[in-house]
Parts: C-alpha cells; sequence; structure tokens
C-alpha cells in the first residue's frame, strides 16, 4: 500500500526522527485538516468525506485519536495505530505530509516551484486523458482540446450541468483507466484508500499524475509504482494556513493566502 510503503520508508531511512515526534496542533476543517508537529513541521490533508461519530452510546469512542485525544501524542503511534476511520486516515496523511515537507526541502528531488501539472502535459496530442476528481479547472482546460476526456467521480452533481458529459461513475474505473494516455487522479484517493487499486489498473506507458494538497508526501513509493509528477504544495504561511483551514479553506484557498503549487518530477 501506497502510505504504509511510504511510512516504512521513512522508519528505515529517519526512525530516531519519526520516533521523537509528536502533534502539537490540530485544525479539522470541512474540506482540509491541517497538523503541527512537536519540530514546527506543518502538514495539510483533505479531510475524509465521510467522518461519522457513532451516536450508538456502546460504541462511542473516547480513546486516542479521538476529539480532545489527539495533541500531544506521538506520531508514531498514530502511524502505528489500527483503527480505521476518517479521522485517524486523514490525520495519517497530514501527518506523513508535515514530516515529508523537511525532506522534500533539503533533498535533491526534482521540484518545480510556482507549477501546476496541467502545465506541464500537452494537451493538444489528440489522446485519452483521465481525470479521478472532478477538477473544476481541469476539466475547463482539457475540454477545450482535441483530447478525449473521462472524468471518474463518485457524486454527479460535483459537475457543470454543460460538463456532465465527461461523468463517468468512479466504479468503472477498471473499464477507462487501462485505455488512458494520461491519467490525473487527485490526492484525496490517499486518504481514502483508493489510489493503489487504481494505479494497478493504468497502463505502464501512461503519463500518470496524482495531485492535490493530500499528495505533499516524499514521493519515493509513488514514483516506484509509475507516476511521473506529483502535484503538491509549499505552505508559505503555516500561522495563516492553520486558520484558513479552521475558516472552512479549501484547496484554492490555501493558493490565495498562504501556500504555492509545486510539481515533484520523476
Amino acid at each position: 500500500m501506497i502510505l504504509q510503503d511510504t511510512i516504512d520508508l521513512l522508519r528505515t531511512k529517519h526512525n530516531d526522527y519519526v520516533e521523537s515526534l509528536y502533534i502539537s496542533e490540530v485544525r479539522m476543517g470541512v474540506f482540509m485538516t491541517a497538523v503541527k508537529l512537536s519540530d514546527n513541521s506543518y502538514g495539510i490533508s483533505s479531510t475524509f468525506p465521510n467522518i461519522q461519530m457513532n451516536c450508538y452510546k456502546k460504541s462511542r469512542d473516547f480513546g486516542d485519536f479521538t476529539p480532545n485525544k489527539i495533541t500531544g501524542l506521538k506520531v508514531i503511534d498514530l502511524l502505528e495505530c489500527s483503527k480505521q476511520n476518517g479521522i485517524t486516515e486523514t490525520l495519517k496523511v497530514a501527518v506523513l505530509n508535515a514530516i515529508s515537507s523537511k525532506y522534500l526541502e533539503n533533498s535533491d528531488y526534482k521540484i518545480l516551484r510556482n507549477t501546476d501539472p496541467i502545465d506541464l502535459i500537452d494537451l493538444n496530442s489528440d489522446k485519452t486523458i483521465t481525470i479521478v476528481g472532478a477538477f473544476q479547472s481541469y476539466i475547463q482546460k482539457i475540454s477545450k482540446t482535441n483530447s478525449r476526456l473521462f472524468v471518474l467521480e463518485l457524486n454527479e452533481d460535483a459537475f457543470n450541468e454543460e460538463d456532465k458529459k465527461y461523468f463517468v461513475p468512479a466504479s468503472d474505473y477498471s473499464k477507462i483507466l487501462p485505455i488512458s494516455d494520461i491519467v490525473i487522479i487527485t490526492g484525496l484517493t490517499l486518504v481514502n484508500d483508493t489510489l493503489d487499486d487504481l494505479l494497478k489498473a493504468i497502463k505502464p506507458e501512461a503519463q500518470t499524475i496524482v495531485t492535490g494538497p493530500s499528495s505533499s508526501l516524499i514521493p519515493d513509493v509513488l514514483f516506484a509504482n509509475n507516476v511521473k509528477i506529483i502535484g503538491a504544495v509549499k505552505i508559505t504561511n503555516p500561522e495563516l494556513m492553520l486558520k484558513v483551514v479552521s475558516e472552512a479553506g479549501a484547496g484554492y484557498h490555501l493558493f490565495e493566502y498562504c501556500a504555492q503549487k509545486i510539481c515533484i518530477l520523476k
């Protein structure tokens, strides 16, 4: 699995550092979740869309990694946590991105600043392009070209009326991805644990891109799984980022106020 393999890689290379970290602050907003770690590193993730609190009294959880039981806990305990719910999965991605920010900043990875992955794609090649997730700006750009466009999405209502012709139910990914020349995948798939299956369905020669704030982790494992470009974020104003996330900020708010787009290239 992409996330677990990334955790294993970080522990293999930097275990003492990972084990020394604590969660200092958490902001879980409607669209985004942000964390601050004890070394003053910051990370962000899309908030898992299906977070639900079980109201049955016998099933209520007041243990670690529940409200009021997150800050102050060790990062390693989160990464090894066996609970699988929206809160823990969201936090794991945000924490991995926080840890990764230190190594992305001081690494030999090829990183392009102020760059969106869509700017690195030849959109006039008459190829089949599939987007996983209804990226409105990408749909608008690609739909104006001669490329054949599919958009895999869970919810058809996420589209403007004129763009619904591109909608393909997400469950049909195994039919669409093998015929796609370029695949652009939302980083939310890291959070909801669907990325692994998507990558397995893509033909090896396809140009595969994973993009969004959630995908700001060290790229080694994604590159090993045939991802060519990672669209990530560099947080430029951490304290303002925490405020924006708390006030129902989405990705485009981050780029307006407190972050810049970067691309990590294989």
